[in-house]
């Protein structure tokens, strides 16, 4: 009994997959809509040709009409394939669709079924807002996209797009562009391997190697967008942007044409073209109006000249103003070199017009004056290093020869103090030279001859011909002259009632051979580059 129970159910199953699968064929079929003919001049049969097709030719009178769907197709031939539901049109075929479809062509094929055509010949698809021209240009009714693969120009009221391959997708009034992509319009010209184009909005993304060209500035990515009404664009993948005057590199750059600005993260460099100022960095922010740029990650600056390019490091750097009246600023933790010359401090400020480079501290407090004694002051100055001497002070000026480009003298208006490292002795033994302020000669790169001046003080360790320790000479005067050769020191002039005493070594304490405020730095000396990078 439960066998044929079982026989029953399992009969009944398949019986209702079966009416099942009838009922949705049958109603797929009846909504499956038939290509019906309008109107022909005339009616022929060539099974040899076309089996099964009717060929329907224009009349003087009547043009070859079809319809599917609420499409319209005139033609002056057609072959329409009933069984097949399709149709060849040949002879200025025209589309017709509502406002929608409006395309002309010299030939069409078009299936009922897929509700999918291809079009030949001397292709145009026009609607309210573009033309599309093309060779061959195909059509998904259910997707509402048209595309094509042999090249294609598009016209609006103020662009020309051409491409290899494209696709527009007519209900997002999209266009998907690749191979070859030009956009040409008066304000701009956009080329890009890769980009899709919104026509009512003008908004332009990038998805691979794509370049934007108008009359102030060039941009160039990988990937990104661009807003060509309102000319605002992000760009990725080594992008760079480039005027007159600069050029703007960064894994990712913002841009604002109506703002003149810009920003840069990861990788930035900016080049100034004409001041031979390179800035590197991982953040940069750069006005146009202002001509100045706020770097706030990483930054160095490379100021590339004739002979050693001075390479600055800090927390924050600013480029300000144009041409020669250009500035360089860095704030916090500064650092620099040039050839053999390095140097610290809080603030760094390169005037280009003036030819100056000034190394700052940081205003001291009314309590650190209070407090702080010199050689905790000497710490905090600014400080520079050239070969084995130590030169701070209050502030330091570097000038330089604007004709040759070059750094050629060195000011210190208060505090100054140098040490020199002793290269004769096995010890660490100092010259040390302190004063109010100070003059320095510098040539190729290298510290000359300093003057100090005002409440001058040396001590020197002096030696006989065959370098052997003679004694260790403090002396005093209102000013001091000396020069210095490749391995240090070679030779001091007093000035105007010096006084000094010659001692031997072992008849002064430790604390006797530093002048007060004396301080060891060298250790925080630059002596390689490749920290810069």
């Amino acid at each position: 009994m439960d066998l044929i129970e079982n026989k029953q159910y399992l009969f009944k199953s398949i019986l209702n997959s079966i009416l099942i699968l009838i009922f949705f064929s049958i109603n797929l079929q009846s909504q499956e809509k038939n290509i019906e003919i309008k109107s022909a001049g005339s009616f022929d049969r060539n099974e040899s040709l076309f089996p099964d097709g009717n060929i329907l030719g224009e009349s003087q009178t009547k043009k070859v009409h079809l319809r599917h769907d609420e499409m319209d197709i005139f033609s002056k031939k057609s072959i329409f394939f009933q069984k097949r539901n399709s149709f060849i049109a040949t002879g200025k075929v025209h589309v017709k669709q509502g406002d929608s479809i409006n395309l002309f062509c010299d030939s069409l094929n078009y299936d009922g079924t897929s509700r999918k055509f291809s079009s030949y010949g001397s292709v145009r698809f026009i609607n309210d807002e573009m033309e599309l021209n093309s060779t061959v240009l195909f059509f998904d009714r259910n997707i509402n996209e048209i595309f094509f693969n042999e090249k294609g120009r598009i016209i609006d009221s103020l662009s020309t797009i051409e491409s290899k391959k494209g696709k527009y997708l007519i209900d997002q009034k999209k266009y998907e562009f690749e191979d070859n992509v030009v956009i040409n319009n008066p304000n701009y010209k956009i080329r890009s391997d890769m980009m899709d184009y919104y026509l009512d909005t003008e908004l332009a993304y990038f998805f691979k190697q794509s370049t934007i060209k108008t009359e102030n500035y060039d941009i160039f990515c990988n990937k990104g967008f661009y807003d060509t009404k309102n000319k605002i664009g992000i760009f990725k993948n080594e992008a760079n942007i480039t005027n007159e005057e600069r050029i703007i590199y960064g894994d990712s750059i913002y841009f604002d044409d109506n703002l003149e600005y810009a920003s840069a993260s990861k990788n930035i460099r900016i080049i100034d073209k004409k001041e031979n100022l390179i800035i590197r960095g991982d953040y940069a922010e750069i006005f146009e109006k202002l001509d100045s740029a706020l770097i706030t990650k990483n930054p160095v600056a490379i100021n590339i000249t004739k002979s050693d390019s001075l390479f600055i490091k800090a927390d924050t750097l600013f480029s300000i103003g144009k041409d020669n009246n250009r500035k360089v600023i860095g704030y916090d933790n500064v650092k620099f070199i040039k050839g053999s010359m390095s140097g610290k401090s809080d603030k760094i400020e390169i005037d280009k017009s003036l030819g100056l480079t000034i190394l700052k501290r940081k205003k001291l407090t009314k309590r650190q004056i209070q407090i702080l004694t010199e050689n905790q002051i000497n710490k905090l100055n600014p400080i520079i290093w050239d070969g084995n001497s130590q030169i701070s002070g209050d502030e330091i000026i570097l000038k330089e020869n604007l004709d040759k480009n070059v750094i050629d003298s060195l000011k210190i208006s208060n505090n100054s103090f140098i040490v020199e490292i002793d290269t004769i002795s096995s010890g660490n033994n100092y010259n040390q030279m302190k004063g109010i302020k100070l003059y320095g000669k510098i040539i190729d790169n290298k510290l000359e001859r300093i003057k100090i001046d005002k409440n001058a003080e040396i001590i020197y360790y002096m030696y006989d011909e065959n370098q052997q320790l003679i004694g260790i000479d403090k002396a005093i005067a209102s000013s001091i002259l000396i020069s210095f050769k490749e391995q240090g020191i070679d030779d001091i002039i007093f000035y105007n009632q010096p006084e000094g005493v010659l001692y031997p070594e072992d008849e002064l304490e430790e604390n006797q051979k530093t002048l007060n405020g004396f301080i060891d730095r060298f250790k925080e000396r630059i002596t390689n580059r490749e920290n810069f990078k």
